[in-house]
C-alpha cells in the first residue's frame, strides 16, 4: 500500500488497484462542524422537552434530592448521552459514517479500504477525548496536519483514516448495489460485487471469470452452475440488486 499526493492506493481483489482520496483537515472540520451542531441540537431538544414535561411532576415531589435525582436521570443524563454517544453509535450503525460525514462526502475506512470493525471505531472514539484537548480539537487538528495520511491520534491507534466517498479522476464507474444485496451478503461482499461489475470490461475474460466464480462461491457456499462469461455477469448482476 502506498500513498502519494494525498491519495492512498490499495491492491484490490480484482487486480486493479483501488485509489482513495484522503480527507484532510478541511473535509474533517466540515463534517465535524455539521455533526457538532446536530448533536448539540439533539441534546438541547431533549433537555428542553424533558424539563417541560418533568416540571409539573417535580412539584408533586416533596424531597429536593428526589426531585434532583428524577431530573438527572430523565433529563440531564440522557441529554449528555445523546451528545457523547452520537459519534460512536452512528459510526457503527452507519458503517463508518455520520450525517455530517455523509454530507461532506467522506467516510471512515481501515488501512485495507474496508469498513472498520466495531472495536476499531470504539477505540477511535475513546481517544476523541485526547484529540479534543486542550480545547477546540487543537491536538486532533495539529495531528491531521503533520501526519502522513492526515489522521488524528484516534485514527493512529485504531488503524483508520478518512477518505472521500468517490475518488476523483480515477475513471472508475460508480459502484452500484442495492439494499437487498447488503442485507443478504453483507456490505463488504456487496461492495466486492459492485466493484467487480464496475471493472468487468477492464479485466481479461479469464481473470474476471475466475474472480466471479470465487466470489459467488464465497457468497453461496458452492460454485455457480453458470460457466460462461455472460452467465457469470448475469449472476453477479442479480446478486447486486
Amino acid at each position: 500500500m502506498t500513498t502519494m499526493n494525498e491519495r492512498i492506493v490499495i491492491p484490490s481483489v480484482t487486480g486493479v488497484d483501488l485509489e482513495l482520496d484522503i480527507a484532510g483537515p478541511g473535509g474533517r472540520s466540515y463534517a465535524y462542524t455539521i455533526d457538532w451542531h446536530i448533536r448539540v441540537l439533539l441534546a438541547i431538544a431533549w433537555w428542553a422537552l424533558g424539563t417541560f414535561i418533568l416540571h409539573g411532576s417535580l412539584e408533586l415531589i416533596d424531597s429536593d434530592s428526589a426531585g434532583f435525582s428524577a431530573y438527572s436521570f430523565t433529563v440531564l443524563i440522557p441529554a449528555g448521552a445523546l451528545y457523547m454517544l452520537y459519534h460512536p453509535v452512528l459510526e457503527i450503525l452507519m458503517r463508518g459514517r455520520t450525517p455530517g460525514k455523509r454530507i461532506a462526502g467522506i467516510r471512515i475506512v481501515n488501512l485495507a479500504g474496508e469498513t472498520p470493525s466495531i472495536g476499531a471505531l470504539l477505540i477511535r472514539n475513546l481517544l476523541r477525548l485526547l484529540d479534543s484537548l486542550p480545547t477546540g480539537y487543537i491536538v486532533g487538528l495539529v495531528t491531521t496536519v503533520i501526519t502522513k495520511n492526515s489522521v488524528r491520534i484516534g485514527d493512529l491507534a485504531a488503524g483508520t483514516l478518512l477518505v472521500y466517498e468517490e475518488s476523483k479522476d480515477t475513471g472508475m464507474q460508480q459502484l452500484q448495489f442495492g439494499q437487498q444485496s447488503v442485507e443478504q451478503h453483507g456490505i463488504d461482499n456487496a461492495e466486492l460485487i459492485g466493484e467487480l461489475l464496475a471493472r468487468w470490461n477492464e479485466l481479461a475474460p479469464t481473470t474476471r471469470n475466475q474472480l466471479a466464480t470465487q466470489l459467488l462461491t464465497k457468497i453461496h457456499g458452492q460454485p455457480p452452475a453458470a460457466v460462461s462469461d455472460a452467465q457469470l455477469h448475469q449472476l453477479l448482476t442479480a446478486n447486486a440488486s
